[in-house]
């Protein structure tokens, strides 16, 4: 079992930035591939940004360039930080985890993140 906690989210202006942490425990951390996913109403949870266990890492078209994930693995935590923020970013941001051993999927409970234009 992994559990996840996000924070950070909130309210920022359009070309501002904020930072998302997720924090982890439950498993051996370092060996997941950790990723954070976006949603709005009505639209399907997409993913926006992965990193694996060698470091190595994904991002969605639309944010990269101005997204950067990172995870701290002596502090079990993967990290979001967002510039440039445009106002199509704004959505509801969910921690994700992909347990090494059991290829289980595992979500945080979300955090707003809302961008005015």
């Amino acid at each position: 079992q992994v559990q996840l906690v996000e924070s950070g989210g909130g309210l920022v202006q359009a070309g501002g930035s904020l930072r998302l942490s997720c924090a982890a425990s439950g498993s051996i951390f370092s060996s997941n591939a950790m990723g954070w996913y976006r949603q709005i109403p009505g639209k399907q949870r997409e993913l926006v940004a992965r990193i694996f266990s060698d470091g190595s890492t994904y991002y969605a078209a639309s944010v990269k360039g101005r997204f950067t994930i990172s995870r701290n693995n002596a502090k079990n935590t993967v990290y979001l930080q967002m510039s440039s923020l445009k106002f199509e970013d704004t959505a509801v941001y969910y921690c994700n985890a992909i347990e090494s051993t059991t290829s289980n999927n595992y979500w945080g409970q979300g955090t707003q993140v809302t961008v005015s234009s």
